[in-house]
């Protein structure tokens, strides 16, 4: 038997849209309280509205995840709101397809910055209530970028390479207190920084929807709290295929 996660608390970074808010939305139907963040609030006050029109239970901060005083801040604050954290997940992030040689160093830094750096500091922000209940669940959404390089993506899989190196780490070092890391490597998914970049001619049908991933992290939490799945690697079925 797995387990129930009515009445957890999960924050969620880049909740506003995309794989965060789906994953948001999936949760709250389970029963956890929601903490969401991100960077403006665009679309935020609606996916809180969403939920608690839903019966559930949602919060959200503001926070550029690369800046840890502001990321601070925003772990006080759905603290307050919803209480200590069972449930973590790191989806923030930006991408660029440029050659290295023409990428901007301020942009390239910052790549790092919010798709690395991002998850230390709200890790270490959010640790401690974990190591507290002596329990809890993280998920760092890293990318087929970070298992494999290609042109054009030097900052982006140089991010996505220290989220799972970070994850690994961070596994071995929690499992004394009953944390579990989970590692995701998903290929693309149809989000808007996808749609922009690479899906622009594509039929979006065909890959991975938010929806899947998120369906796929219920699961994970789901199951007994004695095991976990340290990597999982999700491709489309049949992405270039249109029979």
């Amino acid at each position: 038997m797995g387990q129930s996660l009515s009445g957890k608390v999960a924050f969620i970074t880049g909740a506003g849209r995309g794989i965060g808010c789906a994953t948001a939305l999936a949760l709250a139907k389970e029963g956890v309280h929601v903490g969401l963040i991100a960077r403006t609030d665009k679309h935020l006050p609606d996916v809180v509205k969403q939920i608690q029109n839903s019966g559930g239970t949602a919060a959200y901060a503001i926070a550029d995840v690369s800046q840890m005083d502001e990321v601070e801040q925003a772990i006080m604050h759905l603290t307050g709101a919803l209480g200590t954290a069972d449930i973590l997940i790191n989806n923030a992030g930006i991408g660029q397809h440029v050659a290295l040689l023409d990428t901007d160093p301020a942009d390239w830094k910052k790549v790092i910055d919010v798709n690395l750096m991002g998850v230390y500091y709200v890790t270490r922000a959010v640790l401690p209530q974990l190591i507290e209940k002596n329990a809890g669940d993280i998920i760092n959404i890293s990318s087929t970028s970070g298992l494999r390089g290609s042109a054009g993506s030097t900052a982006y899989s140089a991010s996505k390479f220290g989220v799972l190196g970070l994850t690994e780490s961070l596994s071995q070092e929690v499992r004394k207190h009953n944390i579990r890391v989970f590692g995701l490597t998903p290929s693309r998914v149809v989000t808007d920084m996808t749609i922009q970049g690479f899906l622009k001619d594509e039929n979006l049908e065909k890959f991975m929807q938010p929806e899947d991933l998120a369906e796929y992290m219920v699961s994970l939490l789901k199951l007994h709290p004695r095991m976990f799945i340290p990597s999982s690697s999700l491709w489309s079925t049949n992405p270039f295929n249109s029979k």
